[in-house]
């Protein structure tokens, strides 16, 4: 694994996941342990630490994937919103050192709380195929 950083394993292909979306320097795919359904990572394929580490050519990248993604996955979900997040450090909850946005689609009524619960492999594999884009 590169770099000991699962996220560059994920990205190299090392580790399955559940894509959503890819292109050379992107990658987005469904989080294992989501906070809703249609919980969405999106990563450089290149490995930063964080934020403030990751220049800003790679970051104007991968926030213009998030918005692609973001519109992508509220049209095919029905979602009446969504949340971004994006940790930095672990103070920050940040839990995998390879700089990530979340996209956490919501729904009316629904409390709004950041809580994981344990993906079911086979539902998240139909929906990554229901919402790839």
């Amino acid at each position: 694994m590169k770099n000991d950083c699962i996220f560059c394993a994920i990205a190299a292909g090392e580790i399955p996941s559940f894509k959503v979306y890819e292109d050379d320097l992107v990658l987005a795919y469904l989080d294992i342990n989501p906070f809703s359904k249609g919980h969405t990572l999106v990563i450089p394929k290149a490995h930063s630490t964080g934020l403030l580490e990751t220049d800003d050519a790679t970051l104007a990248a991968v926030i213009a994937r998030v918005k692609k993604v973001a519109a992508h996955i509220t049209a095919k979900l029905g979602c009446d919103g969504f949340n971004i997040l994006q940790n930095n450090g672990e103070a920050a909850g940040q839990t995998v050192r390879h700089v990530h946005f979340h996209i956490i689609p919501r729904w009316a009524g629904d409390p709004l709380v950041f809580e994981n619960h344990k993906g079911d492999m086979d539902a998240l594999k139909a929906l990554a195929e229901e919402i790839r884009l």
